[in-house]
């Protein structure tokens, strides 16, 4: 007999790791990622703290559950972005769509492009995820004519780096945000050949 789905069992088992990992996400939003202990977070989600063992066998396994929800995210993100016959104006619209990403919820952005987890690497799955998101984007530059993995690497750099400085010194603000327009352009006029590709 096949099986159609799963069973009841297993329903019960995913919802119970989707409501901690729920209330995960609520703690380290409130507090930080260094706050989240096992302790709380067994009190927020309305089990004890052994019971968080039956469905994450370790923290990091919790933030592993966390960096890929956070990168499925970005990848959906990705996904859903316009494609049109501009590609200079589609990269703009995914570096705008990134910084967004980004600074509206730090701890999400920490865990996803800081390794600010002391002892924690996302799982190989888990990691896989954001490599498809960066694929993504290695696309959207060739389509620019930009080709060389340097340029991708100058390309990470730049955009993370006005994430950094507006979390850091403008929470809340956009002087940083508001420079991905001029900064686009500074890099596309430094690094595009013009060779597209489709």
């Amino acid at each position: 007999m096949l099986k159609n789905g799963p069973t009841w069992r297993e329903a019960r088992r995913e919802n119970a790791r989707a409501a901690v990992l729920a209330a995960a996400w609520a703690l380290v939003r409130e507090e930080g990622l260094a706050s989240l202990s096992l302790r709380e977070l067994a009190r927020r989600a309305g089990i004890s703290t052994p019971t968080v063992y039956a469905y994450f066998d370790s923290k990091n396994a919790i933030f592993d559950a966390m960096f890929a929800d956070a990168a499925l995210s970005f990848v959906e993100l990705k996904a859903g972005l316009p494609v049109t016959e501009d590609p200079r104006r589609d990269l703009l619209t995914e570096a705008e769509a990134f910084v967004q990403f980004c600074v509206s919820d730090i701890p999400r952005y920490q865990l996803l492009f800081q390794r600010s987890v002391p002892g924690f690497t996302p799982s190989p799955e888990s990691y896989e995820l954001a490599v498809q998101a960066l694929e993504v984007t290695r696309e959207l530059l060739a389509r620019n004519g930009v080709h060389d993995p340097r340029h991708l690497d100058i390309w990470t750099a730049v955009t993370t780096g006005l994430v950094d400085q507006q979390v850091s010194n403008d929470p809340g603000g956009d002087r940083w945000s508001r420079l991905v327009g001029e900064v686009t352009q500074m890099f596309l006029d430094r690094y595009a050949t013009g060779e597209t590709r489709t």
